[in-house]
């Protein structure tokens, strides 16, 4: 039985590292059809030939006996990533920037901290080595890349369960940077220690506050456990790592147990299951980006305290057709009771309705500042 087992998940073995092959030839005629689109100036996405695609895929998934719904939403993502691999290549193309050399960036945190992912993942497709360098706090990561240290900054702007990240805001209004792209991570929760030791052995969590409070559920059942906080996440697993202590266990990511060596107890802890968080990747400069990509941009705005102007700062982008897909206020530093409005519209400034909208709000409003247009990343 355990030989024939064995045998079995072998072959499934040779299975999984025959797709990831297949997949990683796929990539490599998707930079093929990128750059050729390039060259002779086409756009990024054919609909017709993704539905053609789509059904060709229904129609051999269930000649092979394979689900048909499961099939398509395996290409669906698929799909996303080619769009996604090429939309990047574009702006790179467009703004003068040279795939396969090596990119620095900076970010809050540790190597294995979420932030520290989501800069891998955002640039690892597109450059032959990521440089990327933790700091101590939002503040000295966006200052490195203004003394020229590093050329990105990642930094987290907001989460689907803790909410809009104030000091990333803060940042973004007052320092000369822009937002040139925007990363979506799934944030999946996962205890970990140095053994694959019992739950009830463990008396010791670590991790971020905000990782804690997003695991109050399944730490509720832990009543013999001491549950403290710590700088980050995967400055939490490292102590676990450096401790050896059978006792101790930390919250953070799998890709921190992968980095650490660690072993995952108990996956995917936190009390809602569809946690994201958002980053955006800021630059000394601006990118531009081409009107056919469905492009996000970033604004600050100020209005005066008379009755109704707010919202007739809005009307303005009803009025051309710009859709809002955030607002935010934030209190003015140093200004009492004054507050600014962070933005997110659907547009690219490129657009001639959108700038027409945009240069008749900054006429309305006190202030107006455009934080970044960038190319719009689904989840």
């Amino acid at each position: 039985m355990s030989n024939e087992l064995d045998s079995i998940r072998k072959q499934l073995d040779d299975v999984d590292r025959t797709i990831l092959k297949a997949l990683a030839q796929r990539q490599g005629l998707v930079k093929e059809v990128s750059d050729l689109k390039l060259k002779n100036e086409q756009g990024i996405r054919d609909l017709e030939r993704e539905e053609q695609l789509l059904n060709r895929i229904r129609d051999l998934a269930h000649e092979v006996g394979l689900d048909r719904y499961y099939a398509e939403h395996l290409f669906r993502e698929i799909i996303t990533n080619s769009v996604r691999f090429q939309t990047h290549s574009l702006v790179d193309h467009q703004n003068e920037k040279s795939e396969g050399q090596t990119i620095r960036v900076s970010y809050q945190g540790t190597d294995g901290a979420y932030s520290h992912q989501a800069a891998i993942r955002h640039f690892s497709e597109r450059y032959s080595t990521v440089d990327a360098i933790g700091y101590d706090t939002f503040q000295q990561a966006a200052q490195a890349v203004l003394d020229e240290k590093v050329d990105y900054a990642l930094l987290p702007i907001e989460n689907t369960t803790a909410g809009s990240i104030n000091d990333t805001y803060d940042i973004l209004g007052n320092e000369n940077l822009h937002i040139v792209g925007e990363e979506i991570l799934k944030v999946v929760h996962c205890l970990m220690a140095v053994e694959q030791v019992e739950l009830g052995k463990i008396r010791r969590i670590m991790s971020h506050p905000q990782a804690i409070a997003q695991c109050s559920q399944f730490l509720s059942t832990l009543p013999r456990c001491k549950v403290e906080s710590y700088l980050d996440t995967a400055m939490s697993a490292k102590k676990v790592l450096e401790d050896g202590d059978l006792s101790q266990a930390a919250i953070a990511g799998a890709h921190a147990a992968d980095l650490y060596g660690l072993h995952v107890i108990e996956h995917d802890i936190a009390n809602q299951k569809e946690n994201y968080t958002r980053f955006v990747v800021a630059a000394r400069e601006p990118v531009q980006v081409d009107v056919q990509i469905p492009a996000k941009t970033s604004l600050m705005m100020v209005t005066s305290n008379d009755e109704g102007s707010l919202i007739e700062c809005l009307n303005i982008l009803h009025k051309h057709k710009i859709n809002m897909a955030k607002l935010e206020s934030r209190p003015r530093l140093n200004e009492p009771w004054k507050y600014s409005f962070y933005l997110d519209i659907l547009a690219n400034i490129d657009d001639p309705e959108v700038s027409a909208g945009l240069d008749e709000l900054n006429k309305k409003a006190e202030e107006l500042k455009i934080l970044g247009c960038y190319p719009k990343q689904e989840a």
